[in-house]
């Protein structure tokens, strides 16, 4: 149960939310929020104080390891982050706001269960549990029509997402007598010939599918837009970044744990991923005037930077992941307070709402222009040092495949695009020619505080990376991937 310990502890504390809803007054029912923040504080740090327990268990479907303890950290963090943001959202649902708070936390389960599995069996149950709160969280506005039906979306599409992830799950289960990421490699390594079986290749390719589904790239994306926009703030902001992750790291236990061999050959494919991806998120993201809907697309595009380490091949390229995915928490989760913030009281969440919001409140103006920057890769913050170990992780494969120096190109011109849109939200700050409502923003200060950290975390990453790097290749080094040259060399031992 050791290996559980932190997973057990959220589940108790979700469950103790709900349970508190029942004695506490309506008046300090947004209260609880505190309670499931101040909890989430005490699993976070108990991660460290407590020595972790490393190993696998429950017939090796789970394990815990460097990738998923630094996963499970990065998930507490971004839930403390985003009850904070529902603590400011509280008024604008009308009931049921412990029910919120404690959906919150079953999915931040369901994505920690995610960071240790090893089997596709808890890869569906970890990803299902995650996808029913949000089924939930994501139409949680029931008196508003876009909430409703940004859930509606997202259970259809996720239940596509689903589908193909349990076809791919039976082709492998059928081809290769196992659902174990380990079995599954044991399997490859001694027999070549089972790589090449087209149902057990076809069965990967669902499965990858189903997961590009939750990270939202190309031509799985079509859901983002959508939802992202009609959800409420909170919730729209975990699924940027914490669904987000748990594809990530499901991909990453997939590809370079369970199938480093199959990888290897699919490189082309995921750099072509990778690069229609950035394109299309950042081409879509122009025309945008929705805030939310803006960083929908602006979310696809970051799934194609993250794509850029899978199809680097390498170490460097997996590190780098870890890395881009610490500058994303902060930036993108600033940025979802501070548009929660401003649109209190309002209808509308176009560009125009940020109009004088440099005088209505120099912080949150100054936090979400760090945000924009980020996001944008502009020095010295997170996302430039991200997007610079990216493409560092991809030159170096250059020499073998010059189709990287080609998506090195295409990734250069995203960038490029991403300032035009990224900077317009800047301009609507400072010098936007729409009327501005000049009334001071009043920041409560747990959200003062929250901005703060968000904003630290930003330039801290950005200006003294060394630390954070060196965590994010030892939490790596669990991952497996083949050079060409040893593959070259077992096909030919096994020709």
């Amino acid at each position: 149960m050791n290996l559980i310990t932190l997973e057990i502890a959220v589940v108790i504390l979700a469950l103790a939310v709900l349970l508190g809803d029942l004695w506490t007054p309506v008046a300090h029912k947004r209260s609880l929020g505190y309670a499931a923040a101040g909890g989430l504080i005490i699993i976070f740090s108990y991660s460290f104080f407590a020595a972790p327990a490393f190993g696998s268990g429950f017939n090796d479907m789970l394990v815990v390891d460097g990738l998923s303890l630094f996963f499970k950290r990065f998930f507490l963090v971004a839930a403390i982050i985003v009850i904070f943001i529902a603590l400011e959202f509280a008024d604008r649902i009308e009931t049921g706001i412990s029910e919120f708070y404690s959906l919150i936390l079953f999915a931040l389960t369901g994505m920690m269960f995610a960071a240790s599995a090893n089997d596709f069996v808890l890869v569906f149950v970890s990803l299902e549990l995650v996808s029913v709160t949000f089924y939930v969280l994501n139409s949680f506005q029931r008196n508003r029509l876009a909430s409703l039906e940004a859930g509606i979306k997202y259970l259809i599409l996720s239940a596509l997402s689903a589908a193909f992830l349990v076809f791919g799950i039976a082709f492998i289960f059928g081809t290769s007598g196992t659902t174990n990421f380990s079995a599954i490699h044991g399997l490859l390594e001694t027999g070549p010939d089972f790589g090449k079986n087209s149902a057990f290749l076809l069965g990967i390719l669902f499965v990858i599918v189903g997961l590009g589904f939750k990270i939202a790239t190309f031509p799985f994306q079509i859901w983002a837009p959508d939802v992202y926009q009609g959800s409420p703030a909170p919730a729209t902001a975990f699924l940027a970044i914490g669904s987000k992750a748990a594809g990530i790291v499901l991909l990453l236990r997939v590809l370079f744990i369970a199938v480093p061999q199959v990888a290897l050959h699919w490189n082309t494919l995921l750099i072509v991923l990778a690069a229609i991806t950035i394109l299309y998120g950042n081409l879509c993201a122009i025309p945008q005037r929705n805030l939310k809907r803006l960083l929908g697309y602006s979310s696809i595009a970051n799934a194609g930077y993250l794509l850029l380490g899978f199809a680097a091949l390498n170490q460097t390229g997996f590190a780098a992941i870890l890395y881009y995915l610490c500058g994303y928490l902060f930036a993108v989760l600033a940025a979802f307070m501070v548009i929660s913030i401003v649109t209190c009281g309002r209808d509308s969440e176009d560009v125009t709402v940020l109009a004088g919001l440099n005088q209505r409140s120099p912080l949150l103006a100054t936090v979400l222009t760090l945000a924009m920057i980020s996001l944008a890769g502009i020095p010295p913050l997170a996302g430039f040092f991200g997007k610079f170990l990216l493409l560092k992780a991809v030159v170096e494969q250059g020499a073998t495949n010059s189709a990287y120096y080609w998506l090195v190109g295409i990734t250069l011109i995203g960038v490029v695009i991403s300032l035009y849109y990224y900077f317009g939200i800047i301009r609507a700050i400072y010098w936007s020619k729409e009327p501005a409502d000049l009334s001071p923003v009043i920041v409560s200060w747990p959200a003062r505080a929250v901005l703060i950290v968000c904003a630290a975390g930003m330039l801290y990453l950005g200006l003294l990376p060394d630390r954070a790097v060196q965590q994010t290749q030892l939490a790596v080094q669990v991952l497996k991937v083949n050079s060409p040259a040893v593959q070259i060399q077992k096909e030919a031992r096994h020709p």
